[in-house]
């Protein structure tokens, strides 16, 4: 008869390896997240919350909040959240199967709000509170220290409406120190208290495009950018990889009316992939980059409905806001080195962002998977390491490598690797050259740190992508500092 520790260990492997594991592409603390949004003043919203349901276990939802804009000024529409919020019901069970850590569907119910029905800055003063607007300051008041991002879909005269209630009737070393766990996002300005706010509260984190909706980096979610495959955003794409056949949330994202997800950026840069960093919005991830100064004040006339409504303003202190990034991107390669550069290189603040769509795409199609699919019949992002550390410092002169050792696959799936320099990101904005050395190599040895006059920092990006179907990819960032000889 078997040995009854042996009967159990063979038990417990046969249960290991039925299963597979899943591992966690990122060490990252969670970030805490309120939405406000005006949901059903375009289809765009409903896009954004059904992708934004896929990524609920990597970023803790902390409110979602219905709000109005300059699109929307006298209503708000909270009942098509708890629609939304019924499809995610149902696949919510099936999604914990491939990344455990999906809140409840009745968890996140009993987070919808609400906003003042009205528009701007009617909404915000003596008597102007809500159920938004005293959830924000709840939420605030928790004991936790992390940063409470505040992700704006529509108007953010909620949000106004709670820092006028902060700033009226807590005491200014309270209200500081509230006020200074606040990290805003918000997809452009949809209303006049953008402007109000970013002027009366100095110390507010903000990131903003300002002006005209066409030039802003967020626009280049859905924008066809010439010289490069646009397909991933097409009409035709969204149908077969995101509304028909996966489910009931897929059934619930809309047709495309005037342009894909506008409001998706204003969250992508917390999902944990490894590539961005939260408090340093300067280095850039799926959600663009942006950089810390005073814009120079708009020229020649803007339509209103650019400037949320309200009388242009020039800002009267630095904001984050747009960047220029320039990108070269890489192709697949039919014969020897497996990639190579594309003969297209372009300069703007909308490449920040769509320099990764492709990659978010494919991850959103993916996740849209696992609301039907078991995990052996699915895709899973794969999980980067480095050989070395992640900053290290050096001198010119001083040869160093990039090592991607110990990279794994959850699935078994052969990978890909792509190491590039970020010069954007690091205060080192020269190219530093990996000379004959292929980039897409695991491990990149002989870098030679270029000659510099001071300390400078020249962040690499490790882009690993698997084969799987849909291609899935995941990063690190190895920060380098160089320091004279």
């Amino acid at each position: 008869m078997m040995n009854k520790f042996v009967k159990y260990a063979v038990i417990f492997g046969c249960l290991f390896f039925a299963f597979k594991p899943v591992v966690f592409a990122s060490n990252q603390a969670k970030q805490r997240m309120i939405v406000l949004t005006d949901i059903e003043a375009d289809p765009d919203d409903s896009q954004t919350l059904v992708r934004l349901l896929l990524y609920s276990n990597q970023i803790e939802l902390e409110g979602l909040i219905a709000t109005t804009s300059i699109h929307q000024k006298e209503r708000v529409a909270p009942e098509t959240i708890h629609k939304i919020l019924n499809a995610y019901d149902k696949v919510q069970p099936n999604l914990e199967k491939h990344e455990p850590g999906f809140p409840t569907a009745e968890k996140l119910h009993s987070l919808v709000k609400q906003g003042l029905p009205v528009f701007g800055m009617q909404g915000v003063g003596e008597g102007k509170d809500s159920e938004g607007s005293n959830w924000i300051i709840k939420v605030l008041e928790q004991d936790d220290e992390r940063p409470l991002w505040i992700s704006v879909w529509g108007g953010p005269n909620t949000l106004a409406q709670a820092l006028w209630k902060i700033r009226e009737t807590k005491s200014k070393k309270e209200a500081d120190r509230l006020i200074n766990k606040l990290r805003v996002y918000t997809i452009s300005d949809q209303d006049d208290t953008g402007i109000w706010m970013r002027n009366n509260f100095s110390d507010l984190f903000y990131i903003v495009s300002v002006g005209s909706y066409m030039t802003a980096t967020w626009n280049a979610i859905n924008s066809v950018i010439e010289g490069i495959d646009n397909t991933k955003i097409s009409n035709d794409w969204i149908a077969e990889n995101i509304q028909q056949g996966h489910g009931p949330l897929g059934a619930e994202y809309p047709d495309v009316a005037y342009g894909m997800e506008g409001d998706t950026p204003a969250w992508l840069n917390l999902i944990l992939n490894g590539l961005s960093n939260s408090e340093h919005p300067e280095w850039g991830g799926w959600g663009g980059r942006y950089e810390l100064y005073q814009p120079e004040p708009l020229e020649g006339p803007i339509p209103s409905v650019f400037l949320g409504g309200a009388e242009y303003q020039p800002e009267n202190r630095p904001i984050w806001t747009d960047a220029d990034d320039t990108y070269t991107p890489r192709i697949p390669n039919q014969f020897g080195r497996a990639i190579r550069k594309d003969t297209l290189t372009v300069t703007n603040n909308k490449v920040s962002l769509w320099r990764w769509r492709d990659d978010f795409q494919k991850d959103f199609a993916a996740r849209m998977d696992w609301c039907t699919a078991s995990y052996n019949e699915a895709n899973h992002p794969p999980v980067p390491a480095l050989g070395t550390p992640d900053e290290f410092t050096i001198k010119s002169g001083e040869i160093f490598s990039l090592d991607a050792s110990g990279t794994i696959d959850p699935d078994g799936d052969n990978l890909s690797y792509w190491w590039f320099q970020y010069p954007e990101a690091g205060s080192y904005k020269k190219a530093i050259s990996f000379g004959s050395l292929s980039e897409n190599l695991y491990k990149v040895r002989t870098i030679v740190a270029p000659e510099v006059e001071k300390s400078e920092t020249a962040h690499f990006i490790l882009k690993v992508t698997d084969k799987g179907s849909p291609s899935l990819s995941r990063y690190k960032r190895v920060i380098v500092t160089i320091i004279p000889n």
